[in-house]
């Protein structure tokens, strides 16, 4: 389809939806019946046709982009579509969405164009947070005035959406769109609707990405056990009982169209899908690659290079790092959440750090700060190895040992509460040590963070993932629900020991690990657990901090355990079928 054709069915679209204004949801849900069956027909064409349809434009579109599992796994699957499609004529790959964070520059190549389209973000960052709110947190009786003023508002600014994400379609000749988490993690319900109406009208192919659905770790109130608590989820299902409502919402997420498919991240997602009534053929899953240079052996050299650039950007370019009190930083939280500077916290003002030390323990948690990845429980293990006499006695023996805690993702606005509780967290660790112990103990936050100008003054390299990874003696995942978990993948490549909580849903966690896989092709981790942190864990937790080299064979058994089974060929392997299966749609 040439951009002329693109051009004219954006007028038509337009044409079609300002024509209508729906009072309420049954009449939405009536206009989306109608599009999905009057929309341009699916041309058929061979693969060589297909292909470059698709390589003048592919577009991926989400809330937003940042440095976040999700925007990472974007990158790779925009390289991997990059390579498979490579000819003479360079693969056109756009990114969308209602904010970039400044992060996004870590993962998202240059000649990757980018547009901002506004209010697109969602939850909080949707119209701060107000169009969630009245959907999700408060009652919309079936109806009722609330509900129909609420269909007509929704309604209205999808129309608005649709008209500055159909014109960049059209103007860039986009022919893939690549929604991901839209039209599953109802963030924002204008751009899963907006989604819907541009895909269907202007004849869009889509492969609609889901890394998280609604319905993973939520369900009614009135499904839950007495005394059950409550899921993270369970907001979206505040107005299930307003049935044309919940009915558009269910049919949004996802939008089972003729030409998308589902692409799912783990198999539990798509036994849902297939249960409700989705195609077989239209539903698939993805795995995840590794880069090569995760498999690249670091000397102690490289390590002391990786740690002293990390400093530096901890330190604001300083030669020494000097963290602020947990007090301070405590009282200041407001301010910082603002704009996320790194920076190290210790026990007390006046204390120094030295990142590069052969004697620092360096526990790494490589995630966003977000309840559910429990950071709180990191500072519960390593309170409990303070007290216990194995590690208590050495650290407090050699004064030169130090701990560190790096975080190394940003912590999103709405979600203040939650490293709250992680300083909560930090004080009650330190609050029964000895000073000279306290004053020994470190928490550190990346945000993200790569680069810093001082770079170019020592000739350093900017840091990737994979380096970020070679900081730690040990990486910590404790976190409650995943939909893969890429710390464990991550980390297993790097040859760095993981401590890992088995996450729910315990079926996702099993195939990451390969629990029903041979024994060659499992990876090792110690677990994290969940209550009480008994001897035998604690022992060889504490004999992998005293004596890294005790987990070398484990951890080059999880580096060729990466490499076979998240190598670039096996997803460059799977973004082909799912060219093909697109290509066919009828």
């Amino acid at each position: 389809m040439k951009s002329r054709g693109k051009n004219y069915l954006y007028s038509a679209m337009m044409d079609e939806l300002q024509a209508h204004k729906p009072t309420n949801w049954d009449e939405i849900s009536n206009l989306l019946t109608g599009y999905s069956l009057v929309g341009p027909k699916i041309e058929n064409s061979n693969q060589d046709d297909f292909r470059q349809k698709v390589r003048t434009g592919i577009a991926f579109w989400t809330f937003d982009f940042g440095i976040d599992g999700v925007s990472i796994e974007i990158a790779k699957y925009a390289q991997c579509l990059q390579d498979i499609l490579r000819n003479k004529k360079e693969t056109q790959i756009h990114f969308i969405a209602g904010d970039f964070h400044p992060q996004a520059d870590n993962v998202l190549k240059p000649e990757w164009k980018r547009h901002r389209i506004e209010r697109a973000n969602g939850w909080s960052k949707w119209d701060q947070g107000l169009w969630f709110d009245k959907l999700f947190y408060q009652e919309m009786p079936e109806n009722s005035e609330i509900s129909r003023q609420m269909a007509v508002e929704i309604w209205s600014q999808a129309v608005e959406m649709a008209q500055k994400l159909g014109q960049y379609v059209a103007e860039n000749n986009i022919s893939l769109l690549i929604p991901v988490n839209v039209n599953s993690n109802p963030g924002n319900f204008v751009t899963g609707l907006c989604t819907v109406l541009v895909s269907e009208l202007m004849g869009l192919y889509v492969l609609n990405s889901n890394h998280d659905f609604y319905w993973e770790g939520g369900k009614p109130a009135s499904e839950r056990a007495p005394g059950e608590k409550a899921g993270p989820r369970d907001k979206f299902f505040r107005n299930c009982h307003n049935a044309p409502f919940f009915s558009l919402f269910r049919r949004i997420y996802p939008w089972n169209g003729s030409r998308w498919i589902q692409v799912n991240i783990n198999h539990l997602q798509s036994q849902k899908l297939l249960e409700a009534g989705f195609p077989k053929d239209r539903v698939f899953e993805i795995s995840t690659m590794v880069s090569d240079e995760f498999f690249r052996e670091y000397t102690q050299a490289d390590i002391r290079s990786v740690r002293r650039r990390m400093a530096l950007i901890l330190s604001d370019g300083n030669p020494l790092i000097v963290p602020v009190s947990i007090e301070s930083f405590a009282l200041d939280l407001g301010n910082w959440m603002k704009d996320q500077k790194p920076l190290v916290c210790s026990a007390k003002v006046g204390l120094t750090l030295d990142l590069v030390s052969d004697q620092l323990h360096y526990f790494l948690q490589p995630t966003r700060i977000i309840d559910r990845k429990r950071i709180e429980k990191d500072w519960q293990l390593i309170a409990a190895l303070l007290q216990h006499p194995p590690f208590r006695d050495v650290f407090l023996k050699d004064e030169k040992r130090q701990i560190i805690l790096h975080i190394t993702g940003p912590a999103p606005i709405e979600h203040q509460a939650d490293l709250e509780s992680v300083l909560t967290a930090y004080r009650k660790a330190i609050h029964p040590l000895q000073e000279s112990v306290a004053n020994r103990i470190f928490m550190a936050f990346s945000i993200g963070t790569e680069y810093h100008t001082s770079f170019e003054k020592y000739h350093l390299k900017k840091l990737t993932i994979e380096d970020i990874y070679r900081l730690a003696t040990v990486v910590v995942f404790p976190s409650l629900t995943e939909g893969r978990g890429l710390p464990i993948i991550e980390s297993s490549a790097a040859g760095v020991p993981i401590i890992s909580s088995r996450y729910q849903p315990e079926e996702v966690f099993a195939s990451v690990v390969g629990e029903d896989s041979p024994e060659e092709h499992q990876i090792r981790y110690i677990p994290f657990p969940e209550n009480e942190f008994n001897d035998s864990t604690l022992d060889e937790i504490t004999e992998l901090l005293l004596d890294p080299q005790s987990r070398m064979e484990d951890n080059q058994h999880n580096i060729r355990v990466a490499r076979q089974r998240y190598s670039r060929q096996a997803l460059h392997s799977s973004f082909n079928k799912y060219l093909e299966r697109l290509r066919v749609s009828k």
